[in-house]
Formats: C-alpha cells, sequence, structure tokens
C-alpha cells in the first residue's frame, strides 16, 4: 500500500504457498497481469478470469512502484462559481496519454480530486448511521437514487442466454434519461436553472453506458464529477459532505448493485484478477476512512465472517467485502488478490491513503477510463 509495505516487510495476517507465474502455464507465453500494486507477497494461485480485461496492462509496467512515488492527494476547498455564468453542454476530450498528462497537472484534476479527499475525510471514524447534517437537497437526491431503484423493479429482466447484458437494462436506462432533467430541476433554485445542461450529462453518465450494457470506476467518477458540479454552484457545500458519503453515496451503491444483479452488466474497463473490484473504487475510500484508528477493526478483519456480518451495514468497506462474497466463488485470495493483499497492511490510515494514490494513477490517470470523461464550464479543460 506504501514504502513500508514491500517484499521486505510481507503481511504477517496470512501467506500463500503460490508463487507467481510469468509465463503462461498453458502456452507458455508471458502473463498479461503484472504483481498488484499493493506487494508481490501474495500473487494468486493458478488462475484463469472468465474474461480478458478490457485494459491492457503492461507486465513491464511498474504500477507498484508508481503508487509507492505518487504524494498523498490533499483534501481542497470547491470555488463556487459567481454569477452571471455561462453553462455548457460538457463533452469528452481525452483520448491519449498527453490529455491525461496535461490533465493530471492541472488546477481541475486537483481539485477534483481533492473534493475527493474532502469526502473522504468527511466520514473518517463515522459510522454510516451516525447522526449529521441531512439538508433537503442531500434528502432530495437520495429520493432521487430511490425512484431509480424503485424503477428497476418495474422493468424485469428479459430471459435471455448471454451471461452478461440484459437487453432490459436499456428500457431502464432510457427512462432514467428521460427524467434526468426533471429530477436535477429538483435540486436547483430557479437562478441556476440553466445549469441542467451541464449536469444532466454527467448524471445519466453515472449510472452505466446503455449500449454497451456495463459499468466500471468511469461511471462511478461521473457520479462523483455529478456531486462536484452541484458543490462547484453552491448547492452542495462543506456541511452536507458526511451525509453526501453515508446517505447519498450509500443509496447510489444500493441502486448501482441492484442494476449489476439485475441486468447483469458487464464490468467496464476490468483489470480482470488484478483489478480491486470489478466495478468500483471510491466505497473502498471512503470505506477505510470510516475504520481509520477503530479499536477493533483491522485491514485483516475483512477476513472474518462474523464482523462482516456485525458490520457491513455501517462501514462501506466491508459491505463491499461482503457483496464479493457474495457474488464471487471459490477462495478469497483466487478471486481478490488484490484486496486480499490489501488485508495484510497494518492499518486503515495506510489502506486510505494507497488508495486515493491508487485511485489518483489507476483511474484519473488512465485513457481507457478518462476517456469518457466530460468537460465544460464547471469541470474545465485547461
Amino acid at each position: 500500500m506504501d514504502s513500508d509495505h514491500t517484499p521486505n516487510n510481507p503481511p504477517t495476517t496470512h501467506s500463500h504457498p503460490h508463487s507467481h507465474h510469468t509465463t503462461c502455464i498453458n502456452c507458455g507465453g508471458a502473463t498479461t497481469y503484472p504483481p498488484p500494486p499493493f506487494s508481490e507477497t501474495s500473487p494468486p494461485p493458478v488462475y484463469r478470469p472468465i474474461r480478458a480485461p478490457a485494459i491492457p496492462i503492461s507486465p513491464t509496467h511498474n504500477v507498484q512502484q508508481t503508487i509507492i512515488m505518487t504524494p498523498v492527494p490533499h483534501a481542497e476547498k470547491v470555488p463556487v462559481i459567481s454569477p452571471p455564468h455561462h453553462f455548457q453542454t460538457p463533452t469528452k476530450i481525452i483520448s491519449s496519454d498527453d490529455h491525461i498528462r496535461r490533465f493530471r497537472d492541472s488546477p481541475t484534476a486537483k481539485n477534483f480530486l481533492g473534493f475527493i479527499v474532502s469526502l473522504s475525510e468527511s466520514i473518517r471514524t463515522h459510522k454510516l448511521s451516525d447522526p449529521c447534517h441531512v439538508s433537503p437537497v442531500t434528502t432530495s437526491i437520495v429520493s432521487i437514487l430511490q425512484t431509480l431503484i424503485q424503477s428497476v423493479d418495474q422493468i424485469p429482466p428479459l430471459e435471455q442466454s448471454s451471461r452478461y447484458g440484459n437487453l432490459a437494462y436499456r428500457d431502464w436506462h432510457v427512462r432514467m434519461t428521460e427524467h434526468a432533467d426533471s429530477f436535477i430541476l429538483q435540486l436547483l433554485p430557479h437562478e441556476l436553472n440553466s445549469a441542467t445542461v451541464e449536469l444532466t450529462p454527467y448524471f445519466t453518465d453515472s449510472f452505466g453506458n446503455s449500449s454497451r450494457i456495463d459499468y466500471g470506476t468511469g461511471h462511478e467518477t461521473n457520479f462523483a464529477a455529478w456531486l462536484y458540479c452541484l458543490a462547484r454552484l453552491g448547492v452542495i457545500v462543506e456541511e452536507d459532505y458526511q451525509a453526501v458519503v453515508s446517505r447519498v453515496f450509500v443509496k447510489y451503491m444500493e441502486l448501482m448493485r441492484k442494476l449489476q444483479l439485475v441486468y447483469s452488466l458487464e464490468p467496464a474497463g476490468s483489470h480482470g484478477v488484478w483489478g480491486l473490484d470489478d466495478y468500483h473504487f471510491l466505497p473502498y475510500v471512503f470505506g477505510a476512512s470510516q475504520l481509520i484508528d477503530h479499536k477493533y477493526m483491522k485491514p485483516k478483519s475483512i477476513h472474518n465472517e462474523d464482523i462482516l456480518e456485525n458490520f457491513a451495514k455501517e462501514y462501506m468497506y466491508l459491505q463491499c467485502i461482503e457483496f464479493i462474497r457474495k457474488v464471487k466463488k471459490g477462495p478469497f485470495a483466487e478471486h481478490s488478490p488484490m484486496l486480499d493483499d490489501i488485508s495484510g497492511v497494518p492499518n486503515w490510515k495506510k489502506v486510505n491513503s494507497g488508495l486515493l494514490k491508487m485511485y489518483k494513477v489507476e483511474v484519473m490517470e488512465k485513457v481507457p477510463i478518462m476517456q469518457h470523461f466530460l468537460f465544460g464550464s464547471l469541470i474545465k479543460w485547461e
């Protein structure tokens, strides 16, 4: 997770007797997966994912070193726009590594990531049920997400033979898109109604892609960008941040898990076995923050079924692990080696800071993910 967590200091909680294969056991060719960036001490046993990763990962690229060398991102205040403001339809711009470098070094990228860090800090040491300031806007967003959850029940999946991509999802997506403007107008003061032209595309891109019937960290990042835009408008303020995580983001996760299960959404841009999670990243960041300095629960506690059963409702990280254990079969170390590896990190603070660095490197600096990211007047291309 950081420079302390290297092969010289392996996790002491558990070990894997399997050695890492650098060549394919079937064809003798080079394997497509490098070791996970947290340590090289617990590679999975021989494991072949059901589908190849959508992102080609060079086995020679030392992702681990890049993450270790990345400074931990810091919280930043979101600058609120001052009227009059000209809103514009946001568009996709990133298509090359050069674009990624320009974006990475821009004030826009630093501030957006700083907003995510602020959300992470707002939930630090708090359970999901802890009382917090819940504004009318926060309540409205939760209500909108609940409406979208209910609409899944009204559009049942179609009977089809393919494992992924139930076509009924497209009907759900059409309905969500048709109502998007009216949803967003519920949140805005009258003088900001023209902002829908900019906010709606982020919103509709937050729940997966209707033509590919897939969902991944890029869509999740668009949801974070939508929340960031609301903060730029002053609709969401810092006092709301804890509720944005513990109420809004939790409800968003409930919706996304339902969509994934009911419509069998394909994982978009999955790293296969070496990914953190087939679909999500941010709940791990927020969830690790919740558990910082917890008296009893340590990163290795994810292997304790009693802890998962009793505390998953209160802690996002445990909720994610519990969900994976439900939907994936076989030993945890085989289907989720990255998360298994992280469980050997000594404390949650290191897990949280390591995940923030990994989010920056593995999500915000990857062309296949960020090529779908949108830029307008609120999130500027600089």
